[in-house]
């Protein structure tokens, strides 16, 4: 089964971090993103740049208008995120424990539905 860790930080917490400290579980959370992927467990894990370089569309009665920035003003933003496999939501759950960030933050688990998995109408 696939699954999306969606990684959120609330940017307060990460700042409390000295520079070392923030260096350090880099490094740990790194070596494991190699150890996962080395496993065949981790597919793909990238960082998102900040919240103020996003644009947001929205489209509404066929008017299209984008905003600069995320739309939803929240304490926690959107960091980054994992594509693992797992044998279930459980072993998924623990995967996404492994990594430091739930510290500063949290780490939403959810499956990924194939794209040919929804039913067509008849």
């Amino acid at each position: 089964m696939t699954f999306l860790l969606l990684i959120y930080i609330d940017p307060e917490l990460l700042q409390s971090l000295s520079q070392e400290e923030y260096d350090a579980q880099m490094r740990q959370c790194l070596h494991h993103a190699d150890v996962l992927q080395a496993q065949g467990t981790l597919q793909l894990a990238q960082r998102l740049r900040p919240p103020a370089t996003a644009r947001t569309l929205r489209t509404r009665d066929g008017q299209s208008r984008i905003v600069d920035g995320p739309f939803a003003e929240t304490r926690e933003i959107l960091a980054g995120f994992n594509l693992i496999e797992a044998a279930d939501a459980d072993a998924a759950m623990c995967i996404a424990r492994q990594f430091p960030w739930a510290a500063y933050g949290s780490i939403e688990v959810r499956e990924v539905e194939p794209m040919g998995s929804a039913s067509q109408p008849c």
